[in-house]
């Protein structure tokens, strides 16, 4: 680390929602910036204006957003620098750094043909490259050229990648590419740069997908005479069978995690966990996470995602989670659905006896929609439960509840007493209690139930199957 303030980025291109690799490198990214006091910065390449869409901006936003993971600066989008990376290429064509190249496509694939057939690797061939002696051709009349950096064609290009180790690719590896497209528009490998250099980053963390741009993007750098910052290449992400992550297992949009009732911390902690590791340690806050992180302890080889352990951590922190929230999220859900959430008891009162027996949010939805909506038990299941013994006991029952107090320990005592009075065992009295009033052959303790659900709400559901 140098005395130089630390300054990350996450540069996601809109063509596309935010996934989960995606919000994995987010989240390295800003939490080295947190570890180390320094800044994280939001930038939005939308240079393919073909595939970038204003609701894939949004999509990025809303899932950032939704992780918590703030910006210090930003959004910054490429799109309106347009005329920075115009003037970088006007001092690199003055200095010699870069050159007009008039080769067409159609050179340009005979070229590369002709090196294919001679077993050659295939690239452009620098024949518009200006070397000293070197006579060039008139320009064609009437082309428009491309912008090409002139790179060194001796040496090696090298970093110590904070993941991966040290790295080498000779020079002579490397083709001049396009900087400017011969409609003027510059390339993503150029912008990068210049977004990087301009904004101080001094340490680009991202996917393992970009080594190969990585030696192309130092060059340039070198050659304005910018710092180069330090390179982390974060390794892919397999989905639970090994494979590369698909929409099957995981690689889906991180506000799809939203709609399927997980928290953001529990997927937090879990993409915390993807690649890197503490120790032993499996569940800690956000600000655990940003006190330990460094880059030292990220795993070079790939993580492998794990329904399974997500599905746990946010079932933990729905129970940690204050009733309150978890009733305001249900309350959301529910509404969705087209339930009014009101017209049952405290949502929070329900909350409470689901929270420790439910894995996502939309469960604990399921659950507190038998409190409040309309309920008519399926008809299988009151013909399996709801035999005439059990409507006998359950009348009786209902004299009882009609003027006990209402709490669970009287609760519970009226329920002894018409076992006791019909000659009956729990289950045979308390699951088609629960059919009757929950539509459920299973629920938490009936006691608790009937207390939450309120007598006004028992008997009127009572009545109307005895």
């Amino acid at each position: 680390m140098s005395a130089t303030p630390v300054r990350t980025r996450f540069a996601p291109s809109p063509t596309g929602y935010l996934h989960i690799g995606g919000a994995r490198t987010a989240l390295f990214a800003w939490a080295f910036a947190r570890r180390h006091g320094g800044s994280f910065v939001l930038r939005i390449e939308d240079t393919d204006v073909a595939r970038s869409t204003p609701e894939a901006v949004q999509a990025i936003l809303d899932g950032m957003s939704w992780l918590g993971l703030d910006a210090d600066e930003g959004p910054f989008y490429q799109m309106q620098r347009m005329d920075r990376y115009k003037e970088v290429i006007a001092q690199m064509l003055e200095a010699g750094t870069a050159y007009h190249c008039y080769t067409s496509p159609e050179e340009l694939d005979a070229i590369r043909e002709a090196q294919r057939a001679r077993g050659e690797k295939p690239r452009y061939d620098g024949r518009w490259r200006p070397e000293a002696g070197k006579e060039l051709p008139a320009p064609p009349a009437g082309v428009q050229p491309v912008v090409r950096f002139r790179g060194p064609t001796e040496g090696v290009v090298a970093w110590d990648d904070l993941v991966k180790g040290r790295i080498e690719i000779a020079n002579a590896e490397l083709d001049d590419f396009i900087i400017a497209r011969a409609d003027g528009t510059p390339t993503y490998n150029f912008c990068v740069v210049v977004d990087d250099w301009d904004m101080g980053i001094t340490h680009v963390i991202r996917g393992d997908d970009h080594v190969n741009n990585t030696p192309r993007q130092i060059n340039v750098l070198e050659a304005l005479g910018a710092d180069v910052p330090l390179y982390a290449h974060l390794s892919m992400i397999l989905g639970d069978d090994g494979t590369k992550l698909s929409k099957r297992h995981g690689a889906v949009s991180v506000m799809q995690y939203d709609d399927e009732g997980y928290l953001p911390e529990a997927v937090i902690n879990y993409l915390a966990r993807l690649g890197w590791s503490h120790g032993d340690d499996e569940v800690f806050s956000r600000q655990q996470f940003v006190e330990w992180f460094d880059l030292d302890h990220i795993t070079p080889s790939a993580a492998q995602f794990n329904t399974e352990k997500l599905n746990w951590l946010n079932a933990h922190y729905i129970r940690q989670a204050e009733n309150g929230r978890l009733a305001a999220e249900v309350a959301n859900r529910l509404a969705r659905r087209g339930v009014n959430p009101e017209t049952g008891p405290s949502l929070e009162a329900v909350v409470a006896l689901y929270k420790d027996r439910v894995s996502n949010l939309n469960e604990l939805a399921d659950s507190a929609e038998l409190f409040v909506a309309d309920l008519h038990p399926a008809p299988e299941v009151l013909g399996q439960h709801l035999t005439d013994t059990a409507k006998a006991a359950l009348a009786s029952l209902r004299t009882r509840l009609a003027a006990v107090e209402w709490n669970k320990a009287a609760l519970s005592q009226a329920i002894k007493e018409t076992m006791a009075a019909h000659g009956l065992k729990m289950p045979q009295v308390a699951i088609p209690l629960r059919v009757v009033v929950l539509g459920v052959p299973q629920t938490p303790s009936i006691d608790a139930v009937l207390e939450v659900l309120g007598r006004e709400h028992v008997l009127a559901r009572l009545d109307r199957q005895l």
